[in-house]
């Protein structure tokens, strides 16, 4: 992945995704003169990713003249406050990309205006890591140029797939936005699962940690179906086997994964309304 700037790329919000995003278009061999970042207090991290390339940070928003992609990755609730300050942005006519949950396209066309080009996309926490799916919608506004750059910028942390109905953003917040944590429960339960017959607290965490993330970078690398990765380590009638008859039951985790993705799917609606 090579991260080629025609103009300027403002970061709008240097924290944990932010910071993760501009480590990889660093990475990428952006080049950092055409990076502004604007945050009135980066972590020490992300600050001394910032100091060392030589980004600048927080100038005055007139001096951008040339933005070419503006990446909105400030919480929802700072939105209202952050952006008026940025609308300046918009003559130079940039790509308006978000990062930022539960904001519509038309939300940033109320600031940027009808004909500005916005992508709003919906990434998760392993972007961190380089190891995030990330998913974009965009308006009618958008050029194809536009949405290549967009591409590239966002799989500097990983995985990035294009939906065609902003609608559908929804449901894939309650699917990959909020799924790590449901990850990381399930991570909970088995090591409380595993104390419950006799092991210590300790190693029961360890033994949980080390499988789901080992299962999930064999997903990764191997590219098999995960119904079959199951079928392979499960013997007839064997341990595995037994503990499947409980999960998989019809009140087993299916009926509570339809629910709980439900009720995210609706949450996101709520609070985009």
């Amino acid at each position: 992945m090579m991260v080629k700037l025609t103009g300027t790329l403002v970061l709008v919000g240097a924290g944990k995704m932010g910071g993760a995003m501009l480590e990889g278009w660093l990475k990428g061999g952006a080049d950092p003169k055409k990076i502004v970042a604007i945050d009135p207090s980066p972590p020490p991290e992300v600050r001394a990713v910032i100091e060392t390339a030589g980004v600048r940070l927080n100038p005055p928003v007139s001096d951008v003249t040339d933005a070419e992609v503006v990446i909105i990755a400030v919480k929802p609730q700072l939105m209202e406050n952050v952006l008026p300050a940025i609308v300046p942005l918009k003559s130079s006519r940039p790509l308006i990309l978000s990062v930022a949950a539960g904001k519509t396209i038309a939300s940033y066309e109320q600031h940027f205006g009808a004909d500005a080009a916005v992508i709003r996309t919906i990434p998760n926490t392993p972007a961190a890591v380089g190891r995030g799916i990330t998913a974009m919608a965009s308006n009618a506004n958008v050029s194809p140029a536009q949405l290549a750059l967009a591409r590239t910028l966002l799989e500097a942390v990983g995985e990035v797939v294009t939906v065609e109905n902003e609608a559908m953003i929804d449901a894939v917040t309650a699917v990959s936005g909020s799924g790590p944590a449901y990850v990381f429960y399930l991570t909970e339960c088995l090591a409380a699962a595993g104390e419950k017959v006799g092991l210590p607290k300790d190693l029961a965490m360890q033994l949980a940690r080390a499988t789901v993330a080992g299962s999930g970078e064999l997903m990764r690398q191997s590219g098999i179906k995960a119904a079959t990765l199951r079928q392979n380590v499960t013997s007839p009638k064997g341990t595995t086997y037994a503990a499947l008859q409980v999960l998989m039951a019809e009140n087993g985790m299916q009926p509570l994964f339809d629910a709980a993705i439900a009720a995210a799917t609706q949450r996101s609606r709520e609070l985009a309304s």
